[in-house]
């Protein structure tokens, strides 16, 4: 304890002399914390790097709100998707070794992924990964809901990814990108891009207590827990984000004084002290604009915003005259934003730990005002007027989504018949269950209660501590069920990806486990208006249908006597028991229900 309290205090030491020395950041620490409490952030910390030397580094709130434990400049945050200029510079190390181009098709160097479609598979190139263009959206729900640690299972997702656009007609971010990206690193070099991330910046930067898991995260000392704010704006603790699988798309975590080492190597033509980290071709291409993202003219209120623009895992724009290069990242309860300016050889690191946060924006900005000379705007005061508006947008969305809810309306079937599993290859699979006479699910270990809505519509709503959010009732995302022809409910429908239709999981009832000795009762055969039809058991106890001139059917229990065909969407058979013994099925399909009675057999 004694010695933590000794770094801290050495590093503090160290930023008032840098604050005090710099004329250029008089008086900013007042605005640092006028944000801290217009924004009811729980902390922060902020770098400034210029030329090759860190000028200022400080935290400010605390890393544990709970236990007051302060922020600093080596505490440990989720910095998101700023991870996404490390997995392209990997390439940029590749191809400086000969070893890919970024106009391959990254089918090339991975012969296993395959795209919804086939131009996408003959045309899309790594550049197209690199910059946001292969015309899909974010399809973000796919790794968020359905997390998991195989990177190839991830991948093969994207052949079922609808896109919304034709490739390079539209700028629009996607994470699957990046991990196509840090998968090619790994086919190449034989190494995970974790191992490779290591190997080829945090060593060699020293960025020592930098990591790429969540594990290294809850290990790790001086670390920051995540916090967003509840429906009343209170401070809320949250649970830190396994983003799994999807790690070359936003799993590091570091300090802002680790990452002011990597501002510097951007800064400097891609060296760290004598050491060429990233080739220099690479660095003036990554910064340059690879993809517009948005076109128009500077706006009344962003005067000074001439363009917005994206080069190689970085967004490119102006501010008040200067070419500015950043990203930011946003994780359960973190939000970050990693800039330079190339021309003022000036770089700004901010770590929040406070989700979907405007700190690290704000900060930016005002650390931009003083370094840069330029005209300064009051960001926090700016900040809570925006806030007031957004307040009062929400209110007026909450009044229009009640208005949108009919009342007095009930589910077309009973509970029961929603249960079942349901899944869409593009994204995953999840399962719904009747208790207590409602419906639940769980997505990524997180209980889910339906809340009727109305028709077939439900509400998708967190279960916490055993009690439901109601919070979320008209915020939350909703499901729609819909029914084949048989009346059977095939498919519900989530809107998750804003940009195409919502997304269809196809349902499978659930089945039961019928034991050979109950199976037994509906062997035999039946009379169906002249038909003979047959009902036996083989395949280790799987019940059989035949009809002459037609395949066998295999049949899978759901309920007592009830099964579906296995093969066959939305048709079942019912098997009728009267005075204790089997006597009729009825075949229920389609184009009507059809009942045999069953043969006295001789």
């Amino acid at each position: 304890m004694n010695s933590r309290i000794l770094t801290i205090a050495l590093a503090l030491f160290t930023v008032v002399s840098f604050s005090q020395t710099d004329k250029r950041l008089k008086g900013i620490e007042k605005q640092f914390n006028s944000v801290l409490e217009s924004t009811k952030a729980a902390g922060f910390a902020v770098a400034i790097v210029e030329g090759d030397k860190i000028i200022y580094a400080k935290g400010f709130g605390y890393s544990d709100y709970e236990n007051k434990v302060p922020v600093n400049a080596n505490t440990l945050f989720a910095i998101g998707s700023s991870t996404k200029a490390f997995t392209s510079a990997l390439l940029g190390l590749l191809r400086e070794d000969e070893k890919l181009s970024f106009d391959d098709n990254p089918r090339k160097h991975i012969p296993e992924l395959e795209f919804y479609n086939n131009d996408m598979n003959n045309n899309i190139i790594i550049k197209d990964l690199m910059r946001h263009s292969t015309g899909l959206p974010r399809h973000d729900g796919s790794w968020y809901f359905f997390p998991t640690y195989n990177k190839d299972s991830l991948l093969a997702r994207i052949k079922y990814q609808e896109p919304f656009t034709g490739l390079r007609q539209q700028w629009y971010y996607n994470n699957f990108g990046f991990l196509a990206q840090g998968i090619i690193t790994e086919k190449i070099t034989g190494k995970s891009w974790e191992e490779n991330i290591e190997e080829h910046f945090f060593k060699p930067l020293g960025m020592d207590r930098s990591n790429t898991m969540i594990d290294g995260m809850k290990t790790s000392t001086n670390v920051a827990f995540g916090y967003t704010l509840d429906a009343d704006r209170n401070i809320k603790k949250t649970d830190y984000y396994d983003i799994a699988g999807m790690s070359p798309a936003g799993s590091i975590n570091s300090s802002v004084n680790d990452m002011s080492k990597w501002l510097i190597t951007w800064i400097n033509d891609g060296k760290y002290g004598e050491a060429q980290i990233i080739p220099e071709n690479y660095i003036k291409e990554a910064m340059s604009s690879q993809m517009v993202v948005s076109g128009g003219t500077p706006s009344k209120d962003l005067p000074n915003v001439q363009f917005a623009n994206y080069g190689y895992g970085w967004f490119l724009h102006s501010y008040k005259g200067h070419y500015v290069v950043e990203h930011g990242g946003n994780i359960d309860g973190f939000s970050a934003n990693v800039a330079f300016y190339p021309s003022d050889k000036l770089g700004i690191v901010v770590l929040a730990n406070q989700n979907g946060s405007a700190v690290p924006n704000l900060i930016r900005n005002i650390v931009a005002d003083h370094m840069l000379k330029v005209d300064k705007t009051e960001w926090a005061k700016k900040h809570k007027e925006d806030t007031e508006k957004a307040l009062k947008a929400m209110e007026e969305a909450e009044k229009d989504t009640e208005v949108s809810n009919v009342k007095n309306t009930r589910p077309s079937h009973t509970l029961l018949d929603y249960t079942g599993t349901y899944e869409h290859k593009g994204y995953g699979k999840f399962e719904i269950i009747v208790e207590n006479d409602s419906l639940f699910s769980e997505l990524n270990g997180e209980r889910i209660y339906l809340n009727h809505f109305h028709y077939d519509t439900f509400e998708l709503l967190d279960v916490k501590d055993g009690k439901v959010d109601t919070t979320g009732i008209g915020k939350s995302v909703k499901m729609t069920f819909s029914a084949n022809d048989a009346g059977d409910i095939d498919y519900g429908k989530i809107a998750i990806e804003p940009m195409t239709d919502a997304i269809a999981f196809k349902r499978t009832p659930n089945s039961i486990d019928v034991d050979t000795e109950t199976l037994e009762q509906y062997v035999g055969k039946y009379d169906l208006m002249g038909t003979e039809i047959k009902a036996y058991i083989k395949d280790e106890n799987v019940l059989y249908v035949f009809v002459p001139n037609q395949p066998e059917y295999a049949l899978i229990p759901t309920a007592v006597h009830k099964f579906n065909f296995k093969t066959l969407e939305g048709f079942k058979v019912e098997f009728i028991e009267t005075d204790g013994k089997i006597d009729q099925v009825k075949f229920i399909q389609p184009n009507g229900t059809f009942v045999a009675k069953r043969k006295i057999e001789d």
